[in-house]
Parts: C-alpha cells; sequence; structure tokens
C-alpha cells in the first residue's frame, strides 16, 4: 500500500506474452469467470488483463461482458490484488445476467483465495 493508505490500482496486460505468461499460473474457475494468476515476484503495481472468447457471442456481447469485468475490478477487487501479481479474467455470458453486486463479490472471494 502506498503512503495515503489507499490500495494501488492495477496496471493493464497489454501484450500477448503478458496473457500468455500468466497461464503457467494458479487458475481458479468461478460461475462468471475464469481468474488465472501468476505470482510475478516483484513489489510492483498488480497488473490485470481481460479476455472473452469469441464463443460468449458476437464483438458487441463479448464487450459488454468486458465492461462489467473491469467495472467489477475497480469497484470492488482492486484492493484485494497482491502487489507484484499478474491476472487473468477470462469472462462468461452468465456475467451479463447476474446482480452487478454479486459479480464484484465472486471477484473479490477469488482474488483473496490464495492468502
Amino acid at each position: 500500500m502506498p503512503a495515503t493508505g489507499k490500495p494501488l490500482q492495477p496496471g493493464r496486460l497489454r501484450k500477448r506474452a503478458e496473457f500468455l505468461a500468466v497461464r503457467r499460473g494458479d487458475k481458479r474457475r468461478g460461475r462468471f469467470f475464469l481468474l488465472e494468476v501468476l505470482d510475478r515476484g516483484d513489489a510492483n503495481a498488480p497488473r490485470v488483463g481481460f479476455t472473452v472468447t469469441k464463443k460468449v457471442g458476437n464483438a458487441v456481447v463479448r464487450n459488454r461482458v468486458r465492461r462489467r469485468l473491469k467495472e467489477a475490478v475497480r469497484v470492488h477487487a482492486a484492493g484485494d490484488m497482491l502487489p507484484g501479481s499478474d491476472y487473468v479474467i477470462v469472462g462468461r455470458e452468465d456475467v451479463l445476467t447476474a446482480p452487478f453486486a454479486e459479480i464484484g463479490t465472486e471477484l473479490s472471494r477469488r482474488l483473496r483465495k490464495a492468502r
């Protein structure tokens, strides 16, 4: 935690190689998403990446799933991410119909699971 007392906002994973590296880590399956976690072994801010496969639907549907997951991380789960870790969240179609609070709760619970 920085000197201000607020948790670090997670950075973003952007390159394909970064996403592939996280696949070597721990996998936590949930109803709304698959969470992949990799400990980088440093003390830098956590990083997060989002992906939604074409099985979920067309581009409009996939983007809606991704937007809901991004907001859930921002509002509910950013403080649960450990420094020095990378996270990839693979969204599922159930994210669209679930209550937003339930998505955030599930995400926080999955992030804290390995502590």
